[in-house]
């Protein structure tokens, strides 16, 4: 596959530590696909060395460690790994889930879903039908710890940032440039605020403190406020009501 001129999966180095895998230098699907695919068939490969390894938009960071000299031999199996097949049409990873979270859309609770609305050139009942029946996939993991970036959008959706911040809580859903991002923490941000759950996804407290992987799906069907708040006050593992299963 090439991009620009230049051919894709590329190898860099990363510091006296790290080795980067590229399969591309802007978001695609595929790029993404293949990123979170080549990531699963190294974790099940357990090169020596590897420390840990994660998966951005578009490319597979991998820690070393560097005090055991295995750059080189590692830099060799990940080039075979590479080889072997074409990431690009791999199939995601097995072992994803589909979560399904209840999600306050638009009132106090979300209070930019029409400014949202209005942006994507669509009524505010048109923004929702479209926010509650698209599936979109954990992109990747960033920014804040166990923070996802969701995707992607119809083209609608292809917005800009807002130039001022305004505050969000934990749990909100924001959207901007075709992704959705769940936050993890209360935060300022230029996204547009549109959906508010009860869905927590760092937990600081738990044994696996993320509550997300990449390559898991989700989707937000509305609720009420009441109902959402019910939620919240029952809620003991973080899901935020959310149902899950798994998907092949």
């Amino acid at each position: 596959m090439t991009e620009t001129g230049t051919d894709f999966p590329v190898l860099r180095r990363h510091g006296v530590g790290g080795i980067l895998v590229q399969f591309g230098t802007s978001f695609s699907e595929a790029a993404n696909r293949a990123a979170l695919a080549f990531r699963a068939a190294l974790d099940r490969a357990c090169p020596a060395g590897v420390e840990e390894a994660a998966t951005s938009l578009t490319s597979v960071f991998i820690r070393f460690d560097a005090r055991a000299g295995t750059r080189h031999d590692l830099e060799a199996r990940v080039k075979v790994l590479l080889s072997e097949r074409d990431w690009f049409q791999e199939e995601l990873p097995t072992g994803r889930r589909l979560l399904r979270v209840p999600t306050v859309f638009g009132g106090a609770q979300a209070p930019q879903l029409r400014q949202a609305a209005e942006a994507a050139g669509l009524s505010e009942a048109a923004a929702l039908q479209q926010l509650r029946t698209t599936c979109v996939r954990v992109l990747a993991i960033g920014f804040a710890p166990g923070q996802p970036y969701l995707g992607m959008l119809p083209d609608a959706w292809d917005i800009p940032r807002q130039t001022n911040l305004s505050n969000v809580p934990e749990g909100a859903l924001v959207l901007a440039v075709r992704q959705l991002v769940l936050f993890s923490n209360a935060s300022p941000t230029g996204w547009l605020h549109v959906g508010q759950t009860a869905f927590r996804p760092f937990r600081p407290e738990a044994a696996d403190p993320f509550g997300l992987r990449p390559g898991d799906e989700m989707q937000f069907l509305p609720v009420s406020d009441a109902e959402l708040e019910n939620i919240r006050n029952a809620d003991r593992t973080g899901d935020g009501g959310a149902s899950i299963e798994m998907l092949k």
